[in-house]
């Protein structure tokens, strides 16, 4: 499935049975979005997203800051640059590696700017560095409705603690929602490209999705369960 729209309703629907932070749905959405830019209709946006980690690293190189995330970034876009579409940013191997350079943007930078702004709450820090990412993967259209919807969530919601582990983890929802919606495509997949050009089709989305939901339930079962013992049997 190609259409945005459709691989971010999925990553919603996923999002929403693991997690109740609105940072955490977002970067599910976010990650929904990312392997296509392996497309070559994208190909702008990966020059764009190079040229922008080599001006993060040039700049942070000058100011004595870490500039590891600046060659994160020009790492990703290479990924991106080099790689066929649906070949290895659609393949598990793939979901890994894009999974643990998203998570290092979005951490180390979280990171940068805690150690030396001047606000002190954590919570909106690491929504606005969501934001600004979804600047560089979502589809403009769909970017004038996540902004507005994800800033208002955000306020109206009560904080949660988000530890760096979840972080990784919706990432990697995201990403790997993407795989699993594309496996009902007729090309289907090569999940161990790549090293096999190996397809895998309804089936292994169909057993992906099983999956996700009774690992959700698991995932979930102590949060329901205090709900209903703090509010329904009481």
């Amino acid at each position: 499935m190609s259409s945005y729209k459709g691989h971010s309703v999925f990553a919603l629907l996923l999002s929403l049975m693991f997690f109740h932070s609105p940072l955490l749905i977002a970067l599910t959405l976010i990650g929904a979005n990312i392997p296509d830019f392996d497309h070559k209709f994208k190909k702008d946006n990966v020059y764009k997203l190079i040229i922008l980690g080599l001006i993060v690293f040039i700049s942070l190189y000058i100011l004595k800051l870490p500039y590891l995330i600046g060659l994160i970034i020009v790492f990703l876009g290479a990924c991106f640059y080099f790689s066929e579409h649906r070949s290895f940013t659609h393949s598990i191997f793939g979901v890994v590696i894009l999974t643990s350079a998203v998570s290092l943007i979005v951490i180390w930078a979280f990171q940068l700017v805690t150690s030396f702004t001047i606000i002190d709450n954590q919570y909106y820090l690491l929504a606005i560095i969501i934001a600004l990412l979804s600047f560089l993967f979502l589809n403009k259209k769909l970017l004038m409705v996540f902004l507005p919807v994800f800033f208002i969530s955000v306020v109206i919601v009560p904080f949660f603690n988000i530890n760096y582990l979840e972080i990784i983890f919706a990432s990697f929802l995201g990403l790997f929602s993407h795989i699993v919606l594309d496996s009902f495509t007729p090309a289907g997949i090569k999940i161990f490209a790549p090293l096999s050009s190996k397809k895998v089709f309804r089936q292994f989305g169909l057993v992906c999705i099983f999956v996700l939901v009774i690992v959700a339930m698991l995932y979930q079962g102590p949060f329901y369960y205090n709900f209903f013992e703090n509010y329904v049997i009481s």
